[in-house]
């Protein structure tokens, strides 16, 4: 018997993580070197898109994360168990509600291990070359996969050293930094604010229509024009697109783009007016990339001690609130916006290059890979902690409770590995597709969360709690999130699509596991309706062979006899019951005289007929003569075939042949 097909948590799995043992620092580091390792990318993201006004944009990321941080503060407080916004919609709407909520995390905990474990062997490659990606990223997923397995307290040691080691290390690209741009001056910041508004725009985020975009953005662009040897063959940003105007080039003569076309092009890269609002909601939205992992705490907010977690929530504010615009500042300060698109995967490495030398870029790029595979241990513990919980409330199998001798839900972690790993080899390591998923996935959480706050406000508004949002608050929160939202599946409107790819199947699993009553209902009257089919067909083919048994069997033998002795007459009965199909057998005697027919006959046969109760035995007396006229007769009266008469050895004064009887069998 399955042991585990009816699997019920017990006392042991319930209520494993009741006493959390993580205290302010470890709890700080694991959901800390994710939204910190943000650092290593969203500077780059939010000057292509806000350019010289990224690092206010990444303010304004900073002040709604500030909002965010009563609104979880209240929602966990009021309700302190893990699942984060699944845990508050489950608490005040329905299960149903909430799972989507649950799944859209999943989703982002997915995203950001294959992401961040693949972008750690990327700097690791820059660093060592000849490292194979897929393989060593597999790897990495596999290591933190084991360090999660051994448990929640060897996992935080980890992750604090992880955690030290990037502050430590963002410091001394800031000091370091600073020095160089007192020595230097500031002549490079300057530059950057003189810059047109919009220079630093991308084609693929700007409102040039995509029908041109796709040919501006052509890696082969044959440009015809004069001074075409100066200018670049990449036309990606619109600073690019001006030098090539400037030069001389003409867009209508490029391949793909009309007269028309290239007025527009052209009106819209050297429009400065009325656009900071616009260059500053583009930041916003790209910089949203940079607060993701502020929800992880949430997920694992049992395993905290008490008074933990607000804590983490103002830890994590902090060092976001500093770090991010910082960083966006002295980029600034010494790389030329025009340049970042070059570097932009590694664009603080290249910073530290610039200020401090190799050694500096080299311990970027080193720290790079620590947190980016710190950022993998947040979604092991955040996920494990998320899942553990959707399985107590019965919304995934029930197998998945299974500890192991160290107490941990080793289960929920290996699928989670394999999933992975199955997405990083369906996808071949290209991140983009998955980036897409991440960035709406995590800010489809965050609102959720905030809609949460707001049906907690409503339906629990009795239910005690450590600190409160208020009203005006929570909504100026939602709608930041939900503008950055709907700004990103805009600007970039084929993630919204590999998003449902992902997000479609998942919540199909949810479902089935969510309605499986009711499936199993519906399977069960399908079952019972094919069942009752087959039945009648199989009862209709049961008689249909029954009646053509009884047909075959139906057909009458006829054995004539003159009065053989009982042994005759049962070799008779021997050889009809072994080669003939029949249940129905007549004893036949032909005599002139009834008298002279052996009176012991009749009991021989009636003898006969007990002995066989298969076959029906029938005795006839026949007054007559018997010869070929008389067996025609009879075969014509009881529709015998003469072939199926059959008559004792003769002698050799018997007047007539077997031609002439017409086929009569001898059979004894």
């Amino acid at each position: 018997m399955n042991t585990h097909a009816h699997h019920k948590p017990t006392a042991k799995e319930a209520s494993a993580f009741e006493h959390g043992v993580l205290g302010e620092l470890p709890a700080t580091a694991i959901c800390g070197n994710d939204i910190t390792s943000s650092c290593l990318y969203v500077s780059s993201l939010s000057i292509l898109a806000a350019g010289q006004w990224a690092p206010v944009s990444l303010l304004i990321v900073a002040a709604v994360l500030f909002l965010f941080r009563k609104i979880y503060a209240e929602v966990v407080g009021a309700l302190p168990l893990n699942g984060g916004a699944y845990n508050a919609l489950l608490n005040t709407t329905s299960k149903f509600r909430a799972s989507v909520a649950a799944c859209l995390t999943i989703l982002s905990y997915m995203a950001t291990a294959v992401i961040s474990a693949n972008e750690a062997i990327h700097y690791a490659h820059n660093l060592w070359h000849g490292i194979p990606i897929i393989p060593v990223t597999i790897g990495l997923l596999a290591l933190f996969m084991i360090l999660s397995i051994l448990g929640i307290t060897e996992s935080a040691v980890v992750a604090v050293g992880i955690f030290i080691v990037h502050i430590v290390t963002l410091t001394t690209l800031l000091c370091v930094g600073g020095f160089y741009v007192l020595q230097h001056g500031t002549d490079q910041l300057k530059d950057n604010f003189q810059q047109p508004l919009r220079s630093h725009m991308r084609v693929a985020d700007s409102e040039i229509p995509r029908e041109y975009q796709k040919h501006l953005l052509d890696p082969e662009l044959d440009v015809p024009e004069k001074g075409a040897e100066e200018a670049p063959l990449e036309l990606n940003t619109f600073s690019q697109i001006r030098d090539y105007l400037d030069q001389g080039g003409k867009l209508e003569l490029l391949e793909g783009i009309d007269q028309e076309g290239a007025e527009r092009i052209e009106a819209v890269v050297r429009s400065d007016s009325n656009t900071l609002l616009v260059v500053l909601f583009l930041g916003f939205c790209a910089a949203m990339l940079g607060i993701s992992g502020f929800e992880s705490s949430s997920n694992f907010v049992e395993e905290q001690k008490e008074g933990v977690f607000p804590k983490t929530l103002r830890n994590m504010w902090f060092a976001v609130s500093f770090f991010n615009p910082m960083m966006a500042l002295l980029a600034l300060s010494l790389v030329p916006i025009s340049a970042v698109q070059t570097n932009k995967e590694a664009l603080l490495s290249h910073m530290g290059e610039i200020a401090g030398g190799n050694w500096l870029a080299w311990m970027i790029s080193i720290d790079a890979i620590l947190v980016l595979s710190g950022a993998v241990l947040t979604s092991y513990v955040g996920v494990n902690g998320l899942v553990r919980r959707m399985t107590l409330d019965r919304c995934l199998p029930q197998f998945l409770l299974k500890t192991n001798r160290r107490g941990t839900t080793h289960r929920i972690i290996i699928a989670f590995f394999a999933l992975a790993v199955s997405v990083l080899l369906i996808t071949d390591g290209v991140i983009e597709a998955l980036a897409g998923v991440y960035i709406l996935s995590f800010l489809s959480v965050m609102s959720l969360f905030a809609l949460g706050n707001m049906l907690l406000k409503v339906a629990r508004g009795r239910l005690p709690r450590p600190v409160k949002a208020s009203w005006v608050a929570v909504i100026i929160a939602m709608t930041a999130v939900l503008g950055g939202l709907l700004g990103n599946a805009f600007n970039n409107p084929e993630y919204f699509f590999v998003f449902l790819n992902y997000f479609i199947p998942a919540m199909a699993i949810i479902m089935i596991m969510l309605g499986r009553i009711t499936i199993l209902k519906a399977l069960l009257f399908i079952v019972r309706t094919i069942s009752t089919s087959v039945s009648r067909f199989s009862n209709k083919l049961s008689d249909s062979i029954r009646d053509k048994i009884e047909e075959i069997n139906s057909q009458q033998m006829v054995f004539f006899t003159r009065g053989d002795n009982i042994a005759n007459l049962n070799n008779a009965m021997l050889y009809v019951n072994r080669n003939e199909q029949t249940n129905r057998i007549k004893f036949v005697t032909v005599a002139e005289n009834p008298d002279d027919v052996p009176a012991k006959l009749a009991q021989d046969i009636e003898f006969l007929d007990k002995a066989y109760p298969e076959i029906d035995i029938e005795f006839v007396l026949i007054e007559g003569t018997f010869g070929p006229e008389m067996i025609h007769n009879l075969s014509e009266e009881w529709d015998i075939p003469t072939n199926l008469m059959f008559i004792g050895s003769h002698g050799g004064r018997f007047q007539y042949d077997q031609a002439k009887l017409g086929g009569v069998r001898l059979i004894v």
